[in-house]
């Protein structure tokens, strides 16, 4: 029987751990930092995902079979690399493959390099200079931040004056500190925003059902980008043809160009994509599940998760074994009032039990810790509702259900997910 680590304490690592926890070889789950929706033989660790040195000893006077990385910035922090230097077995990228997702610059060059279909873009360390060039492009315009921001770090700027706001807020007074110190200016790409996942063994690779996430915080896409507000899976028109394409133009080039930079990438990556008729682009890399995407992945995954990425982290893989229930999952996201700006903490949630009681509903925690019996809120997005069902109606149907069942003040959610369709 084995002993697990995973890394993060979102809803994400709240999901993997949950499937994690089904394995037959699993006798114990550690999640450093957790959150209040651990029970069972799943335990909260008080470390932080940057505390490398802390993970690393925790894991060595454990006796941890296997550490899996929920949390992109324990990778860029190095914590793949230390376990490997010690001779523990993880599942995540290393540092230097990480760079796919935390740095943008890399990532683009790296599209450039090996022909990966992408938007035009120029990168700059200057602010005047990058606001100039972004006026003389085609509105919308997009603005990243270079390093990593949870997924905030992207502005679509539709007027000169939301260019230099965003410019100012992200390079002049570094709202994501040194992730803004560069920007990638590009052009905005239209179509239908779609994002899939692929296990990687540093070798072989495997693709998940295409998903849909909905970033903006209100209905109808308006609002703010979030780090996700709900997902759906499969997404009902995005063909195998379409999967065909990302496989063979899009993730065996970037992990063939990886090697090339002697970063040999072992974990999950995911592209998020935009397909305009026949046309598939690149928006941007990951290099770790989504966040809500591994909510409702996880839901569908139908076989041993401990063992797939035991074999991933041990370049072992085998494709035909990664199998997916029929169906469809969704994910609706309940959020802290003024999310994704400034929200109240502690707040007691209510309605948890009965919503958890719902056939075919699982509510994975995300900004929650647990205070005596009471569950209160901690953090920007509060949990993510799942449910499965034959169809796509069905399973948004016992989602929205058991969305109403559940409570906390100011809760903040949209009630249009999956309906772009």
């Amino acid at each position: 029987m084995s002993k697990v680590l995973v890394i993060g304490g979102g809803g994400r690592e709240q999901a993997l751990a949950w499937k994690l926890a089904q394995s037959t070889s699993v006798e114990k789950i550690f999640v450093a930092p957790g959150n209040g929706g651990s029970q069972g033989i799943i335990e909260n660790i008080d470390i932080q995902p940057t505390e490398i040195e802390k993970l690393l000893k925790f894991a060595q006077d454990n006796e941890v079979d296997l550490t899996v990385v929920g949390q992109e910035a324990a990778s860029e922090a190095g914590v793949v690399d230390l376990f490997k230097k010690h001779g523990l077995l993880i599942f995540g990228p290393t540092k230097a493959a990480v760079k796919l997702e935390s740095s943008k610059i890399f990532s683009k060059d790296l599209m450039r390099e090996m022909k990966i279909p992408t938007a035009e873009y120029k990168t700059f360390s200057d602010p005047e200079k990058a606001a100039k060039y972004a006026k003389t492009r085609s509105l919308p315009v997009v603005i990243k931040a270079d390093g990593l921001a949870e997924g905030k770090g992207v502005v679509i700027a539709e007027t000169p004056k939301q260019i230099d706001d965003a410019i100012q807020e992200i390079m002049v007074e570094k709202k994501f500190g040194q992730s803004g110190a560069q920007v990638v200016v590009e052009d905005f790409l239209k179509g239908q925003e779609v994002s899939t996942h692929a296990l990687c063994d540093g070798h072989r690779f495997v693709l998940f059902p295409p998903s849909q996430d909905h970033k903006q915080i209100y209905n109808g896409d308006k609002g703010p980008n979030t780090g996700g507000m709900g997902v759906i899976a499969p997404v009902p028109w995005a063909t195998s043809e379409y999967m065909k394409i990302v496989a063979d133009k899009v993730v065996a080039p970037a992990l063939d160009g990886l090697k090339k930079h002697d970063a040999e990438f072992i974990g999950c990556v995911y592209p998020g994509l935009m397909i305009d008729d026949n046309n598939v682009k690149v928006l941007e890399f990951n290099a770790r599940f989504g966040d809500p995407e591994a909510e409702v992945y996880m839901r569908l995954f139908d076989g041993d998760l401990y063992e797939t990425l035991r074999d991933c982290a041990t370049g072992q893989l085998n494709p035909d074994m990664v199998k997916w229930r029929d169906g469809f999952a969704v994910s609706v996201v309940m959020a802290s009032a003024g999310y994704p700006g400034k929200y109240e903490k502690g707040l007691p949630i209510t309605g948890l039990d009965e919503a958890a009681q719902m056939p075919d509903v699982v509510v994975f925690h995300a900004g929650t810790k647990k205070e005596g019996n009471r569950i209160l809120t901690s953090g920007g997005r509060v949990l993510n509702v799942t449910a499965t069902g034959k169809t796509l109606d069905e399973a948004l149907k016992k989602a929205y259900t058991a969305v109403d069942k559940i409570y906390f003040d100011g809760a903040q959610f949209r009630r249009d997910i999956g309906r772009r369709i």
